[in-house]
């Protein structure tokens, strides 16, 4: 069982939906993952035919995004209603409901996304797995980008940026680059954090 379930009494798909239309709505921007996604792509040369996995990818909302950009991409999530709100916006693109600790596409991506503070939502003590499986689905060279809150979030346990380095490591992915924010704001030793990682050649 994934933290997120763990919480109980959680949101409907369009719940937590509506936050982001709120934030349009204000003239906020709600695709900077997108952006920051797109950026990476083009600046390691693996814009053309681009294949992304969002990984956690709830209601959709940044893959939708990266669809509509020309980037080809497949959505997983352990949630059903928030993969039945991502299949009602955008039923033509590929949503898998399974566990991202065993979840096998039988592909490799050039990138992998995980937004929305996934690495913090998995069932405790499975993010080395998670993570290692992640790795066993990009190309060679392929990148993994991942935000997520540091220290304690509700009920949640934490997930430290040297424990999610170590993981990252022992599946054969370097750190390449840390931000504050999915704008790419400097990291201080803040309380949130957007990571880069490559996966070493050959592996």
């Amino acid at each position: 069982m994934s933290r997120w379930n763990d919480r109980g009494g959680g949101r409907s798909g369009a719940d937590y939906d509506g936050r982001w239309a709120a934030m349009e709505a204000a003239g906020e921007s709600v695709h900077g993952e997108a952006d920051l996604v797109s950026l990476l792509l083009e600046s390691y040369g693996r814009a053309a035919g681009a294949a992304v996995l969002d990984a956690g990818c709830g209601t959709g909302r940044v893959a939708i995004e990266l669809d509509r950009r020309g980037v080809s991409v497949v959505g997983v999530d352990l949630d059903p209603d928030m993969l039945a709100e991502a299949e009602l916006k955008a039923p033509e693109l590929c949503w898998l409901q399974d566990d991202l600790c065993e979840v096998d596409l039988g592909r490799r991506f050039d990138l992998i996304l995980m937004a929305g503070n996934v690495m913090i939502f998995v069932e405790p003590d499975t993010e080395a797995k998670v993570l290692a499986n992640m790795a066993r689905h990009l190309e060679s060279e392929g990148l993994l980008v991942a935000g997520f809150q540091l220290g304690q979030l509700g009920q949640l346990g934490q997930l430290s940026l040297d424990d999610y380095d170590r993981h990252c490591a022992a599946a054969g992915l370097s750190l390449v680059g840390r931000w504050a924010t999915w704008e790419q704001d400097r990291y201080r030793n803040g309380s949130y954090a957007v990571s880069l990682h490559q996966l070493s050649s050959g592996s």
